[in-house]
């Protein structure tokens, strides 16, 4: 079967299982586990023999145990900074003691490793590929991860949940963190303590876990079919669903491993036979190294509402369950509905019209609809009024979708506006600056003029267009302004 027709199926959000592969392939600083203990007892001794005795010392039953390995070098990785308090190390004891200071008990080895993962950057040579990754969240239900780093919340925009948290979740719109992150040193699990603390508090995140994947199609990406993780997952599920039974069959038909290997481009999707515990279990999976043609099939997945939208709704019913000076009433006809602040709609297909963004908060979040090349969305402007007071973006909108109706007479009005304000902007600007911040900062640019010199600037092709991306991302009322 190929990838179309398999995911063509998904009637609902996948659950994406995202392992340490795809953090290696598109981030210059990432490690397998290996690797990253590697660097460290290299960094702390400078010599590459001390890890080779510690990895022999721990190589048991035909392969090494690094959570043992974890447990001895953070000993001594403590051991030495303590020893040295403003040696090489200094800056992570500052930290350290900064914590202590909170009351937060982390180790220093903990701390050294979310700064070693802490950064996020890019390979050039993935761009176009992250591109496509990107495009993606706006059907992804969830992500669950075992890495540290946050790869998943820069390019996603979900929420992290770490530790407990992940107990108080809502699922949608979320990244579920299990073995810790950079940004919660003390919750990363490493050692042999960390590993056995975790199965025991892992039945109450097991049971979370396991209604998603029992309502939602599973995708591991970045992880090697003998990883433990697949198994793990695997026994959880059919420790508690019937192997033989509907329910199990649609779990086995939703389930897919994507597996890189270099030398493949085709997206074919085959049964795979995994033996677990003295049982077989049959999954779908996929070898392949190109992801962007994966990508692309979900992008295009045309689900009923996009993730962020059902997370807006989770959050409103959640206000409403907890109480407050909100106003709900249940109704067939939306005309018969007064206006309230949070208003939740429950009717008919007939009655319910239902259209989930604005023209204002399409421009509000004009970035995230044309990295996630939402068409869907775009659809919407045929069904809105835009006044011709205002600056509204419909070429880049027309690029993802071709069939919006007004596009001849709004691109006219949009293009004497822009004319009319670079005239205006020629008499007062000089249009030479290479950042939003040096325009900010020139004295010699009154405060009335400083959006004429951007927009100037821009047009002169002067202006860097990332430092503008992030300018107009950043801005603090753009509802206003």
């Amino acid at each position: 079967m190929n990838i179309h027709d398999f995911i063509s199926r998904y009637k609902n959000h996948p659950i994406m299982f995202v392992g340490t592969g795809m953090s290696r392939r598109y981030l210059l600083n990432s490690y397998t586990w290996e690797e990253l203990l590697k660097k460290i007892a290299l960094d702390l001794t400078e010599n590459e023999e001390y890890f080779l005795e510690l990895k022999n010392k721990y190589f048991i039953n035909s392969e090494y145990d690094y959570a043992k390995i974890g447990t001895e070098l953070e000993k001594y990785f403590n051991s030495t900074l303590y020893q040295a308090r403003n040696g090489k190390f200094k800056e992570i004891n500052d930290k350290y003691y900064d914590f202590l200071s909170k009351n937060i008990h982390v180790s220093r080895f903990k701390i050294y490793i979310s700064e070693i993962l802490k950064s996020i950057s890019y390979r050039k040579e993935m761009e176009k590929e992250i591109a496509e990754f990107k495009k993606i969240r706006k059907n992804i239900g969830s992500v669950i991860t075992t890495n540290y780093d946050c790869l998943i919340e820069d390019i996603f925009d979900f929420s992290p949940l770490v530790g407990n948290d992940i107990l108080l979740s809502n699922p949608y719109g979320s990244v579920y963190k299990i073995h810790g992150c950079v940004n919660y040193p003390d919750k990363i699990i490493i050692n042999e303590r960390d590993y056995e603390e975790f199965n025991s508090k892992y039945e109450l995140i097991r049971a979370q876990l396991l209604s998603l994947f029992i309502h939602n199609p599973i995708i591991f990406i970045g992880y090697s079919i003998k990883d433990v993780n697949i198994k793990c997952i695997l026994k959880t599920i059919f420790t508690y669903v019937d192997y033989d039974n509907d329910l199990a069959e649609k779990i086995r038909n939703n389930f897919l491993l994507v597996e890189y290997d270099n030398s493949v481009e085709e997206l074919d999707v085959v049964e795979h036979d995994i033996d677990i515990e003295n049982k077989t279990i049959r999954i779908n999976k996929i070898k392949t190294n190109n992801f962007s043609g994966i990508f692309s099939e979900l992008s295009n997945l045309l689900l009923p509402v996009s993730v962020m939208d059902i997370r807006k709704v989770e959050n409103a019913v959640k206000d409403i369950c907890s109480g407050g000076d909100i106003k709900v009433k249940i109704a067939e006809d939306l005309d018969s509905l007064a206006n309230s602040d949070k208003i939740l709609v429950i009717g008919s297909r007939k009655t319910v019209k239902y259209e989930y963004q604005t023209t204002s908060e399409m421009m509000i979040n004009y970035f995230n609809i044309i990295e996630e090349s939402d068409s869907q969305i775009v659809s919407l402007i045929n069904k809105q009024k835009i006044k011709r007071g205002t600056y509204f973006p419909i070429y880049g909108f027309y690029r993802l979708n071709q069939n919006i109706n007004q596009f001849n007479e709004l691109s006219k009005q949009q293009q004497n506006k822009l004319d009319n304000f670079v005239k205006d902007a020629r008499s007062c600007c000089c249009g030479n600056h290479k950042t939003v911040e040096d325009i900010e900062s020139d004295l010699n640019i009154k405060a009335t003029y400083k959006r004429n010199e951007i927009v100037k600037s821009t047009m002169n092709g002067c202006l860097d267009l990332e430092n503008l991306r992030n300018y107009l991302v950043n801005y603090p009322d753009k509802k206003n302004n």
